[in-house]
């Protein structure tokens, strides 16, 4: 199982509902870009959770063996 926030649908969903909020004001996002908003969203979120488990190995208080 993944998590919710590595889910691309979920995302999607966040991103169409964000869409159509600034459309409210006269903003139009596609739907290509929203595609490319919620890819980058995914990898984002992988990269950020890689960085943490680096930054909390080399913080750890005993060393690995």
């Amino acid at each position: 199982m993944k998590k919710w926030y590595e889910s691309r649908a979920v995302w999607g969903g966040l991103i169409a509902v964000g869409a159509a909020a600034v459309g409210a004001f006269g903003i139009v996002v596609d739907t290509e870009t929203q595609g490319q908003i919620a890819d980058l969203i995914v990898v984002g979120v992988g990269s950020v959770g890689g960085l943490l488990a680096i930054y909390g190995r080399v913080k750890a208080a005993k060393p690995i063996k």
